[in-house]
């Protein structure tokens, strides 16, 4: 097992505006010569945190790691305007340019693996290579297995739990009813929303689940979190068609990737990254026999440690 690279702090923070009404947290860590990696974070809305600095060497890579639009420290905090794909994906683009990149190494897990999909698909020549983890392509498929009829046959106390607030009625579209109460103009109701659908993701992305309740401090980011998410799933995660990062999966095949899954994975099952994998054949799947979804999970973050260590060698400063 390959153990994660110490605590590191960034050496650079700064704040770019990207619209009228965004303003973006941007940070930098581990060596400001290094070949660049850029981290793509999960949720929609979860944001980064001190854990996603240390899956990379810090005496080799330049690591660059934003809030998205929403999230985390960025700006108005769980604002949904202007808030689409194709805007992180430009934001993206903005930071790049900003700092003077002219490609590099992209890394993301979960909602950061569509993300990182939908970023090397459309600027493929701005990538020097893959790191995904936990693949979601953002698919009705996905969706029912999260809310209708997948996670509830494994976890049926949790799900007794996630649908109770709702009535018989609203159960027939989950999503709809929370996103409902997620953008509801009472606070109250707003938050009880959020730490019920964060509560019953939470659950679902552990192999042994160990969830605990917000610190105060925290509830906000919790609303933005849920309200970003259900945001995002009420609005087909603003791709063309279902399946647009399977079908545009060609725009991949001059990058080498690794594909890093966990075999029990309940949030992002592993069909998903079995079907990128057979789309993108340049990329190697590794599955992680016993873990389910979260990047912390030993065996999750060996591999995603083994991941960057590999790509040093076909990398450029």
């Amino acid at each position: 097992m390959m153990p994660l690279f110490p605590e590191v702090e960034p050496f650079r923070s700064f704040r770019l505006r990207v619209s009228g009404i965004h303003e973006l947290h941007v940070e930098e860590a581990g060596n400001p010569s290094g070949p660049p990696v850029i981290f793509f974070h999960g949720g929609p809305g979860a944001g980064i945190s001190p854990l996603h600095r240390r899956f990379f060497d810090p005496a080799f890579w330049r690591v660059v790691l934003f809030d998205q639009r929403g999230s985390g420290k960025s700006t108005p905090l769980g604002e949904l305007r202007e808030n689409t794909t194709g805007d992180l994906v430009e934001d993206a683009e903005r930071i790049r340019t900003h700092l003077g990149i002219e490609k590099w190494l992209v890394f993301g897990g979960s909602w950061g693996s569509t993300l990182g999909l939908a970023y090397a698909e459309r600027h493929p020549a701005r990538v020097t290579g893959l790191i995904l983890r936990g693949i979601f392509l953002a698919r009705k498929s996905e969706l029912e297995w999260s809310f209708t009829d997948g996670v509830r046959r494994i976890w049926p106390d949790a799900w007794e739990a996630f649908v109770a607030p709702l009535t018989p009625r609203e159960r027939g579209s989950i999503v709809r009813a929370y996103y409902r109460r997620l953008t509801s103009e009472e606070p109250a109701e707003r938050k009880a929303a959020a730490l019920a659908w964060n509560a019953f993701e939470g659950i679902a992305s552990h192999l042994v689940s160990d969830l605990k309740p917000p610190a105060a401090e925290d509830i906000e980011r919790e609303i933005a979190l849920a309200r970003i998410e259900a945001h995002y799933f009420m609005n087909e995660s603003f791709l063309e068609t279902d399946d647009q990062l399977l079908r545009d999966a060609w725009r991949l095949r001059a990058l080498k990737g690794v594909i890093v899954q966990g075999r029990y994975d309940l949030v992002c099952p592993m069909q998903s990254a079995w079907e990128l994998a057979a789309a993108w054949p340049e990329a190697r799947l590794i599955v992680v026999p016993a873990a389910g979804h979260a990047a912390d999970e030993p065996g999750i973050a060996s591999a995603l440690v083994e991941a960057t260590e590999a790509f040093k060698a076909s990398v450029v400063k």
